[in-house]
């Protein structure tokens, strides 16, 4: 008797443990594209720092002799509430935009017949906002700083607008995305060197709310080798 439980509780781990196997099949990515423009794919167990927005597209990756009655969960973790996920998503494959700061911890539950496979988190850092705008800049043509726009750096920003104003507060041009920028054409003409003023407005991911407000000198005979 004793060796007949033996023999089935073997068999039984070993059943547990093909299934456990089995079950590891999935290889869940998620695929970003960063600020450069650039599309990049982050795997199970590592950790992706950026800035907010940032859109990224979760896939399961199962194999395709996986069980078509196999139900997949992505559960999303931040750092206040590690226990508990504030989102849940029933799909094999979703896409989220992340638009607050902090760590969030994005794990695949692999469900089938009562048995859940749980994957390692694909972790992803959200930078605090930062946010500065230049003095002045220089739309000669010569494909060095012809655009006015936000410095290079800024970070999580997920609200913006700019406003450019001439000095009797006519609105020259505005735009809503800090990757745009001013010209300096005014319906479609060329404005005259001089001083100019922008307005903005923005919000990081981390709730920081930005009013900035200065003066911008357009010099149009200014190049890098002007001394």
């Amino acid at each position: 008797m004793k060796q007949n439980r033996i023999r089935i509780l073997t068999v039984m781990l070993a059943m547990l443990s093909t299934i456990a196997i089995e079950a590891q099949n999935c290889q869940p990515t998620g695929k970003y594209t960063d600020a450069n423009g650039e599309t990049n794919t982050i795997a199970t167990g590592e950790t992706y720092a950026g800035s907010a927005p940032l859109t990224v597209a979760f896939t399961a990756n199962p194999p395709a002799t996986n069980n078509s009655a196999t139900n997949y969960e992505w559960h999303f973790f931040n750092q206040s509430n590690p226990r508990s996920a504030y989102l849940i998503r029933y799909d094999k494959n979703t896409e989220y935009t992340f638009t607050e700061a902090g760590t969030t911890r994005v794990v695949l539950y692999e469900i089938l017949n009562g048995d859940t496979t749980r994957y390692n988190a694909i972790s992803l850092s959200i930078s605090e906002s930062s946010l500065q705008m230049p003095n002045a800049f220089s739309p000669n043509g010569d494909g060095i700083n012809d655009i006015y726009r936000a410095k290079p750096g800024y970070k999580s920003i997920v609200e913006f607008k700019a406003v450019i104003f001439n000095r009797w507060g006519q609105k020259l041009y505005e735009w809503d995305d800090p990757t745009g920028g001013w010209d300096g054409k005014y319906k479609g003409k060329d404005v005259a060197q001089g001083t100019y003023f922008v307005n903005v407005t923005a919000k990081g991911a981390d709730g920081k709310e930005f009013r900035i407000r200065r003066d911008v000198n357009l010099l149009r005979g200014y190049t890098q080798n002007t001394r």
